[in-house]
């Protein structure tokens, strides 16, 4: 049973994945763009981590996975600031429709 459960939320993160990139792809602008990616892939990351966690043999493989989520999102976080304050300070407008 734990199998099938991490099965589906692998697949529902793999899924969030591909929503972020679609989105990396289709939105007009870099902020909806940065929004897609941290949101969907943050999420997806999380839906991955879990169902590996569920998988794992023994406490410390799951605390690994909880750090290596950690310090991804931390990073993710970190880095779609810095792209946004740079678009910012740059003048990169907002487009609209």
């Amino acid at each position: 049973m734990a199998e099938v459960i991490a099965a589906v939320l692998m697949t529902a993160g793999t899924v969030f994945f591909i929503a972020g990139t679609v989105g990396l792809l289709r939105f007009p602008d870099i902020y909806c763009r940065l929004h897609a990616l941290t949101k969907a892939d943050g999420l997806g990351l999380a839906l991955i981590a879990l169902g590996t966690a569920l998988l794992a043999g023994s406490a410390g493989a799951v605390f690994r996975i909880a750090l290596i989520w950690f310090f991804v999102a931390v990073a993710s976080a970190t880095c779609s600031h810095l792209v946004a304050r740079h678009a910012r300070q740059t003048g990169t407008e907002v487009q609209h429709g």
